[in-house]
């Protein structure tokens, strides 16, 4: 399959990517490439092949997600420096009278 500079330089424009001559040249001839090896793969004939849903024989190595009993809120509001109604109280980053002028 033949792609064009034209061809890479429109979907650039709708990929909002912008790029030098060398790199339009670069990535014609990588895309045309690309587009070459799914062809080929295409003709390849996978009847009676079971789909493959991971390449390697690594397992799930993770604990089971099981619920735990969390730390009293009382006992965590004793490390904060400043708390209100069980919240912690932090500076204000955003101070809404702001003129934003």
């Amino acid at each position: 399959m033949e792609i064009t500079k034209d061809d890479v330089k429109k979907i650039a424009s709708l990929s909002k990517l912008e790029f030098t001559d060398q790199e339009l040249e670069k990535f014609t001839k990588q895309l045309e490439d690309i587009m070459n090896m799914s062809h080929q793969l295409s003709k390849i004939n996978t009847d009676g092949v079971k789909p493959t849903i991971n390449v390697t024989d690594a397992v799930n190595i993770m604990r089971e997600d099981v619920a735990e009993k969390g730390v009293d809120r009382s006992e965590l509001m004793k490390n904060v420096p400043e708390h209100e109604d069980g919240f912690i109280k932090v500076p204000a980053i955003i101070d809404e009278g702001e003129d934003n002028e």
